[in-house]
């Protein structure tokens, strides 16, 4: 039989986990509606904040989503050990958009650690493409680890 123990993580292993990955699922919501996407980030540990670039074209269902300002759900998640061991952290809250004006040297840093993983790649010119800068500073977060014993006696 299989056991498995899951722990919470503490506040600096969440920081830790978040400073070492740049990529995870954000979800979205609109009247019911639900709305998941990859993407990428850079994580300021001492503001416990996210900053992301999203690039949309203007058909689609991301920018309708966006532009309806929804709550979002920001999941970062791991598998390690071979499998033994699974760890994840999830963020809640809303998404800020960040006009260019309104640009600081410090969001240009943080927005400079977003790499843009390979699933960003678009067939389309970049004048067809709306790349926008968010923020997002969580009401929620929080991170698990579960361990997994394959060898526990029954």
């Amino acid at each position: 039989m299989t056991l498995a123990q899951e722990t919470e993580m503490t506040e600096s292993e969440i920081d830790a986990f978040l400073g070492r990955h740049e990529t995870g699922v954000l979800s979205l919501a609109d009247d019911g509606t639900p709305y998941a996407i990859p993407i990428s980030y850079g994580y300021d540990a001492a503001e416990r904040a996210f900053y992301m670039r999203l690039v949309s074209t203007p058909e689609s269902e991301k920018r309708q989503f966006l532009g309806s300002s929804p709550r979002s759900r920001l999941v970062v998640y791991e598998e390690a050990d071979g499998g033994d061991t699974y760890r994840s952290v999830v963020a809640v809250g809303a998404l800020e958009d960040v006009a260019v004006e309104e640009l600081t040297v410090e969001h240009i840093e943080q927005y400079g650690e977003a790499k843009r993983p390979l699933f960003e790649i678009w067939g389309r010119s970049k004048r067809d493409l709306d790349i926008q800068l968010y923020t997002l500073e969580p009401e929620e977060l929080s991170g698990r680890r579960t361990e997994i014993d394959r060898d526990a006696d029954e």
